[in-house]
Formats: C-alpha cells, structure tokens, sequence
C-alpha cells in the first residue's frame, strides 16, 4: 500500500482500511499477498483512526461565530458550527482542519485531541467583504457579476434627505442627477445609460428585501394657473442615518433574478442591525447652514440703465432680486438610535427628526422617522429565525411655484431672473409692487400669494422567516407592506394682476399600497473542492393606488378672509371633482444557482418569470435568464503564494432583465365622450355618437427586453497596496414600448406599442483603490472611479420622435430633443446660430441652401449624456483626527439652457425685463426675437469639491462608559469648475413630450445649495 511514495506490505498491516475509503488498485505486477493503492494521506488518517472532535469557534471579541465552516483537509468530511459557535467533526490526530467564515482569515489548525476552540481573525482585505446581492449575500471574491457596494463611511456626507443622493460619485456607471435644488426634490439615477425612450429609466430600489415601486406616493402640484410640478421624491421617507450598506446590480447576471423590473439596474438598501458585544446608544445632530452656490450674472441697476434704449424702463429701484428671494437657509438634524447583538438575536432602534430651510423663501423640509429592526431565533437547535424591518415616517415639504409645463407664468425663478432691477419691492406704503411686467409677477409678491404643502406619511415593514428543514435546506417567507397616504393643498391667492383675480384652491390626496409575499428555497452544499448553493421561488406583489382631487374657486385675500363683492355669502365655489383607482399585479418565480470548483472556477445561472397584469393577453409573461462565470487565477498554482498578486479574477456575464413602466390598462382601448348637447346615440354595437378613440386596444404588447453582456477583471496588488476592478459592458434595449400618436403609423390611432430597433449603451468601467497608509497612528485610503459610455439608436422604424418641450415667448410646439437612428438619445435638434450681423441681428445656418430659415434647417446636435463621469474619494485618519473628501466630474456632455432662452434673452431690454450680462456683451440687438437655437447650448463638463470632512474623536480611559464622541465638519459642494452660465451644469428639467423622455434641458430650476455643516456623533 503507498502514502503517496510509501510502501507497507498488506499483510503484515496492523490495521484494516475501512471498505468506506476510494481507492485504485492494479492487478499486473502485484505479488502474492501483496496489493498496491494511491490514497492520499490525510483521507486515512481522517478515517482509519477516527474520533469525534468538538470546538468551538468565535469572533475576535470570543462571541459565538454560527454558520462557520468546518473541514477536514483532504477529504469531503465538513461541518457548520451551530447557533452558539459549537461544532462536532470526525477527525483523526494529525489531521488539518480549514475553518473558513466569510470576512475572517481562513484558520488552519492541526487535531491533536478531542476539544479545539478556535478564534476567528477579521480579514480587513477588500477582497473579503461581504456583498448583499439579490435575495442574499455573497463573499466578493466569489460573485460573477458586476456588483459594488458601499457602506455608510462611504455615503456622500452633507445634507442628504433621500437614498439615492448617498450614491452621487460613488460607484462607477452610476449618474445621480438631481431635478431641481429644492429640498425634496425628484432625482434621476442612470445606471450604464440611457436604455429607453420612454420616461422611467430609474433602477428599482430595495429595501430590506422589499421591492419598492418607482411611482410617486405624493400627487403632482395641481395647477393653479401657472402650470402643474412634479411629485415629490418617493426615496424621502427613508432616514439615511438607518442605512448601513447600498448595493448596485449593474450587469444582468446580477440583475437578472428581478426580472421584469432590473433593465435599469437593481439598488438593494440594507438597513442597520444590532451587533454583537455591548449595547450601543448612539446619538447624531448637526446644525447646517446653506446658501445658493452660485448666482447668475445678470445686469445690475447701473447696468440696465446703460443698456436700455427706453427711459420708461427705468423705475428709479435698485433691487437684486436673487438676493430679494433667496436666503441663507438653516437645517437641523437630530438622530437616537439604540442596537445589541445577543446570541440568538439581535435589535436596532432609531427615531430621527429633520428639518431643512430651502435657500429660497418659503421652501422647507421636514420629516420625522421611526425604525424597528428585530430577529430572534428560535427552538432548541435555533432553526427557526424571524427577522422584522418596520419604518414609518411623516414628510412636510412647503414648495415654491416651479412649473415644468407652465412656460413662465409659475415659474419664480424665470420671474427672478428677467425682473427689471430699476424696480423696488415695496411701494411707499410699504406693500409689494403689485407691477404687471407684460404679465409677469413681481417675485417677492408672488411668493407671498402662493402656497404648496405637502404631507406624506409612508409605512415600509417586512417580516421575513426562516426555517432549516435539513442541512443546508432553509425555507424562507418574506410578508411585506408599503402604504402611503398623502394631501397636498396648493393655493394662490386673490391677487391685483391679470392672472388670478378670484384666487383658487386646490387639494390632491393619493393612497398607495404595495404587498408583498415571497415564499422560496435555499440550498446549500460543501464537500471537498465544490461549492453550491441554489435558490428558487415565488413571489406575488400588488400595487393598490387611488386618489382624488378637487378645486376651490373665488378663496379671496390671504389673511383677509373672502370678499363680499367676489362672492357673496360663500367661501368659495367648489367644481372639478376627480377621483381615480387602479390596480396592478406582478406575479412571478425564479431561481438561480452558484457553483464554485475549488475555489477557482465559478459558475451562476438565474432565470425568472414575471407576468404583469399591465400587458395584454397574448404577451402577459416575460422570461428573463442570465449566466455568467468567473476564474479566480490567483487560486492557480503558477500565482498561489505569490507577494505581488493577492487576488486576480476574471468575470464575464450575459442575461436580459424587462421593464413594465408602463400605465396601468395602455393595452386597452381609451374613449372620451364628447357630446356638446349630454347625449349620446347607441345602436346594437355600442356607444356611436359624441365618442371619441383617444387611445387604440394593443393586446400584443409586450415587455421591453434589455439584453447585456459583461467581461470584468478584480484585482488586489501587493497587499491592497492597490486593489479595483474594470468593466467592459454592453446593454441593448430592443422592443421599446412607446406611445405613438396619430399619424405617426396611422392616420387615426393613438396607440401603444412595441417599436423595432434598438438603443444601445456601451462602456468601460473602472475602480481604483489604495491603501496608501496602513499603520496605527496613520490610515489613508484613497479610491477613484470612472465610466465611458457611448449611447446610440440603431434601426428606429420612424424617421424620428422628438421630446423636451421648450417654454418660452413664441415657443409653443418647439422641442429640442430628438430620437432618431445613428444617433445619441435625446440629442438635440436645433438651429444653428453661426453669429450675429453688423445689427446685432442673429445668423443661422442654412442648412438646405433655399435661402429660407425654418425648421427644415435644424440640425442635430450632439445630446446631454456625458461621455466620461468620475469620482474621487479619499479618507484620512491620524491618531484622533479624520479628514475625507470627494470629488466630482463629467465630460461630453450638453445642457440647452432653456432658462437663458426664457427669462434671459436679449429681447427683455426691449420689454422691461432684465438680461444676462454675457447675453448683452455679445452685441446682439434688441429686438432679436428669441429662437431656438445653438445660441443656448453648452456644454455641461464640470469638476466639483462635492463634499469635505474634518472630525475629531474624543476618547478617555477615564470615561469607559463612553465608546466615543466625534466632532466634526463637513462642507458640501464646496466649489465647481465650469463654463455653464447656468446655475449648476448637474442639473435636468422634465421637460417630457408624450411620454418620453427630455434629457438635458434646464429650465428655471431651483438653484443648488452651498451648506456647511457643525455635528457630533455621541456613542455610549
């Protein structure tokens, strides 16, 4: 018999090898009484001479490590440590023992008797940390596709009311654009690009394994004569302070096991939960203090003076109105949590409350939360667990007039900007100067008359159970509920111009609610050198959504109560009663399974149905699978060991992921009853006179498909001396759903529908990061992260569709951007100025040479996504003292400054109203009509100082009783370098046409804010 090059004679074997052992044995050559074997030998020492080894395994701190992985060396024999870190396992003396716990250091120890207590080493290589990915949790080193993670030392500081802010410059391929700067705001999360035409290219969020639904929980401003604003951002009910970890599913073998809803990528929030050791009470305030970060340089009083041709236009004043309406704005912030981590359980407590002032008059913030996270295990072996995420919170937001729809009218900062600064804001008297600037309002006094408050109260609860059948076998049920309710009353008041002389009310009330119940399999298996867990499920959600509204006419004066002579004996006139309902259901399965041979070669597959009750009959489900395969080379034997490569793996993945944000029934035929005299003809058919089609049945509409290949490679060097990643993806997006109006494909039919061709996004992803300094007294990690892209329509079946609504003076119908193949989505089609004449008249570009200039002669433009995003983000610690930053940037990109167009053109010197500076420096006259044109596109390339921290932590041998007490301050955008003439280059209006999206317009958008920040993070 050999050990390996051991030979021992069969007979004179003072043992027998248990018939259980594989072995190999040759019958030419042999001798009598003599048989040969290969076995390896830790197998026989683990089995000829075995005994039942008990241990214990624990953390750092000697608490209990449950779930570790126990085996022995060799051989297929394993086993997992219990509840309490206690773990029984056949082994002889001598054998090896590998004891492997995802984020510890794999600990190797030989058997020298029946007791082992071992304890666990962290492993701070960012090759170890631990990824939640959908529906679990994965060490990185063994995840095949494109994920990253941050946790919350890496979240943007400053100010942040929603998730997604926490995002901005974090994550390579993530863009984080805000629409507007006021406090509440809605946000555009792009993740790889632009993949449809159609509003609705934000990622699903969520939130401890709840999916949330990418509709608004707020109605939209009603219209109150100055056009209807968006909804308020959904993400503000959450406590930033709660998360604990952001994860992003960029590539489709990731995003895959969510189906329907991942084309746009897949963002998981994971919340805090109670650890381990002693109890933790945690308090963290700050006081904020902002301002508008950059004006616009428009004529000051002098100025105008000089530039105006008509003495009538001056009104003696001298006003800067941007400081008249905006302020240096205060926010306060107070956040008490409580957590512990027991042996069978743990529990995380919060209730936060924040207040936050716009920078511009009237605007605010307000939100009060409250979290409960529990799990406790149960039975005698601990195999059944119970975990419970419960929110609520409560939102005030008090808006200001910004419409995207509702050219200038309500529009205050348009108001802001084109107000002649000869103009005063009180009259003698001391009341506002009621003055009708060519129907336009004085600022102050409109911010005055104008109220829009907003309240929400959002629940978000989960309860997700647990239960191991055998080994390796769990059981998992996740009961879920999201229900919001919310009120927002927006009102103008009777006023002495043209635009509301009786006033108006105006009250919307939304009621949303989303369940949830998801039921499905875990397996688990390891022995020897492969690796394997498996998943499948079901789930079923429901949306629920209604509302109603109604309006109020004749209200009367603010604080004067309603004049007789408006409306005698009433309060007002109510009229415009709506109410709607609807409800929406997905219901889907799906699966997926991990494979890992030896720790080197990796293997993952998913699939998922999904079927929407948003789709007609003939396509109701969608089918969406993903694969993907990694090989660890460092695990090779040529690199195992080596000093300079620690880690080096390559990735690379296909799958496609659907997108069903569509309105509900758009496969159904939609009538409008018009009948001018209230009566309507039938016959044996149905409805025939005064009906009208306003949208045509589609019952063969189906999912719009995002198909994405991905090739990765992960590295960490010398140590995580230098550790990152790089990407290389491409995601196509084929059967776009799109409303076509009539008579795009018919004469008569407004219909939905699946349009041929594709839109493609294409790019490089990078990630690197360092950690420079390493020592006790000095850590410095450093990390910078970069995305490409390259967006283009190919083989749109029309000749082009265009979006971006521009407002203006003699901008009604005109669009500025454009949908067409061969091109960037949304690029912009414009004419092109090419200067002005000796007058100062404006020149454009004749494009088709017939000496006439209309809209023949536009031209496309390149559009607003940026060809090169990045991020810069470094943290230092020396002794007591932190100091961090980050920095932000983006090149190749467009914004056509709607603004400009609007509130800031020449044409205002010739009608009482203010100008650019820039604009009247160009020399162009007066009298220019104000046009469309490349006159107001820039470019949108900009570097920002996005956020600065310095802290100090204050801790005392004597004051045991206190873990720690950090001051600090922290400074958001801080400064940005730019050539845009607009208020900030990171900026995008909704400007949709049809239902499709506006990229890159910026049209009197709320300013950024400046904010310094003064806090204390207190733990006991």
């Amino acid at each position: 018999m050999y050990f390996k090059n051991t030979f021992i004679n069969f007979k004179s074997a003072c043992f027998i090898v248990p018939a259980v052992l594989s072995f190999t044995a040759g019958y030419s050559n042999i001798m009598p009484g003599e048989l040969k074997v290969n076995i390896n030998r830790e197998t026989l020492l683990a089995t000829a001479i075995q005994q039942t080894v008990k241990g214990k395994i624990t953390d750092e701190a000697g608490l209990p490590l449950p779930g570790a992985t126990v085996m022995v060396a060799g051989t297929s024999i394993t086993a997992a440590t219990d509840i309490d870190g206690n773990f029984e396992i056949a082994a002889a003396n001598g054998a090896t023992l590998n004891i492997v716990y995802i984020g510890y250091k794999t600990q190797v120890v030989t058997v020298t008797g029946a007791d082992i207590n071992v304890k666990m080493v962290p492993d701070a290589s960012e090759l170890n940390e631990v990824l939640v990915v959908g529906y679990g949790k994965q060490a990185k080193k063994d995840v095949t596709g494109a994920v990253s993670q941050i946790s919350e030392s890496q979240f943007r500081q400053g100010v942040n009311i929603s998730t997604d802010q926490l995002l901005q410059g974090k994550i390579a391929g993530v863009r984080v654009t805000p629409t507007s700067g006021e406090p509440g705001a809605g946000i555009n999360v792009n993740i790889r690009g632009v993949g449809s035409i159609r509003s609705g290219s934000t990622p699903l969020f969520v939130v401890d394994g709840v999916p949330l639904t990418n509709d608004g929980v707020s109605p939209t401003g009603a219209n109150v004569g100055f056009g209807s604003s968006a909804a308020k951002n959904p993400l503000n009910f959450l406590n930033t302070s709660d998360i604990e970890s952001i994860s992003v599913l960029k590539d489709a073998s990731a995003a895959a096991i969510y189906g329907a809803r991942g084309s746009n990528g897949v963002v998981i929030v994971t919340t805090k939960r109670g650890a381990k050791g002693k109890a933790s009470f945690t308090v963290d305030s700050y006081l904020g203090f902002s301002k508008i970060m950059n004006k616009l340089d428009v004529l000051s009083a002098d100025e105008y003076r000089k530039a105006i041709s008509d003495p009538a236009f001056d009104h003696g004043g001298n006003t800067d109105w941007q400081d008249v309406i905006f302020r240096n704005a205060v926010t306060k912030n107070n956040s008490f949590s409580y957590s512990k981590g027991t042996d069978s359980g743990n529990y995380y407590v919060s209730v936060a409350q924040m207040d936050q002032e716009g920078i511009v008059n009237n605007s605010n913030f307000r939100r009060t939360t409250g979290r409960i996270n529990a799990s406790e295990s149960f039975l005698d072996d601990k195999r059944l667990k119970v975990k419970v995420n419960l929110t609520a919170s409560e939102t005030k937001d008090d808006g200001v007039p910004t419409s995207d729809d509702g050219g200038s009218d309500g529009q205050l900062i348009i108001h802001t900007l084109m107000a002649n600064p000869t103009r005063s804001v009180f009259d003698a008297d001391g009341n506002y100067t009621n003055f009708n600037m060519n129907a336009h309002y004085n600022p102050a006094y409109l911010l005055s008359i104008y109220e829009d408050v907003t309240r929400t109260t959002r629940i978000l609860g989960n309860m997700e159970t647990s239960f191991r059948i055998l080994k390796g076998l769990e059981y998992k049920l996740n009961l879920g509920i999201d229900r919001s309710v919310a009120e927002r009353n927006t009102t103008i008041y009777r006023n002495l111009t043209d635009r509301s002389t009786t006033g108006r009310y105006v009250q919307g009330n939304t009621d949303s609610k989303n369940t949830l119940i998801e039921h499905y399999l875990t397996y688990d298996f390891l022995t020897g050198k492969h690796k394997l867990d498996a998943l499948g499920g079901f789930s079923y959600q429901k949306f629920e959504t209604g509302g109603t509204s109604f309006i109020v006419d004749q209200i009367g004066v603010k604080g004067e109560g309603i004049k007789p002579s408006i409306n005698p004996g009433y309060k007002g006139v109510q009229m415009g009663v709506t109410g709607f309902a609807q409800i929406n259901e997905l219901q889907s399965y799906f699966g997926r399974v991990n494979y890992a041979f030896d720790g080197k070669y990796l293997l993952t597959a998913s699939l998922r149905a999904d079927g929407s009750t948003r789709f007609g009959e003939n396509n109701k489900y969608g089918y969406f699978p993903s694969a993907a395969a990694g090989w660890n080379i460092s695990e090779e034997s040529f690199l195992k060991g080596s000093n300079v490569v620690n880690n080096l793996k390559l990735r690379a993945s296909w799958g496609q992921t659907g997108n069903q944000e569509v309105q509900n029934k758009v496969t159904q035929t939609s009538y409008s009853l018009t009948a001018a005299d209230g009566y309507y003809l039938y016959d044996e058919l149905g409805l025939v006179n005064g009906v009208t089609y306003s949208r045509t049945a589609n019952p063969d509409l189906k999912w719009e498909v995002v198909s994405q290949y991905n090739v990765g490679v992960d590295f960490n060097l010398w140590a995580d001396k230098l550790y990152g990643s790089v990407d290389y993806f491409n995601k196509t997006t084929t059967d776009a759903i799109l409303f076509i109006p009539a008579p795009v494909l018919s004469s008569t039919d407004n219909v939905w529908t699946n349009m041929d061709g594709k839109i493609v996004n294409s790019g490089l992803e990078f990630m690197l990061g360092s950690k420079i300094v390493n020592t006790e007294d000095f850590t410095w990690d450093l990390d910078v992260n970069g995305a490409t892209l390259k967006n283009e329509i190919k083989g749109l079946p029309v000749s082009q569709i265009l979006s971006g609504t521009i407002s203006g003076p003699g901008q009604s119908g005109v669009t500025g951007n454009i949908y067409k193949s061969g091109y960037a989505a949304g690029s912009f089609y414009l004419k092109e100025h090419i200067g002005f004449d000796a007058d100062g008249k404006e020149i454009f570009k004749d494009q088709n040479n017939d000496g006439v200039i209309n809209d023949s002669d536009r031209k496309i433009f390149e559009g607003a996504i940026p060809k090169f995003t990045y991020g810069l983000n470094s943290n230092m610690r020396y002794k007591d003292f932190d100091f961090s930053f980050s920095i932000i940037g983006q090149t190749g990109g467009y914004l056509l400054n709607n603004t400009g167009l609007n509130a800031l053109n020449i044409n205002n010197l010739a009608s009482d109203r203010n100008t650019l500076s820039d604009y009247y420096d160009s020399g162009a006259n007066q009298s220019n009509a104000p046009q469309l044109s490349s006159l107001y596109l820039e470019k949108s390339d900009f570097i920002r100082l996005n956020s600065a921290r310095i802290g100090y932590t204050f801790k005392h041998p004597s004051l045991a009783w206190m873990q720690s007490l950090n001051l600090y301050i922290t400074g958001q955008n801080l400064f940005t370098i730019t050539n845009y003439s607009g208020f900030d280059p990171l900026i995008n209006s909704n400007k949709a046409t049809n239902g499709n999206q506006s990229l890159g317009i910026d049209y009197g958008s709320y300013p950024t804010a400046r904010t310094f920040i003064i806090g204390a993070t207190f733990k006991i």
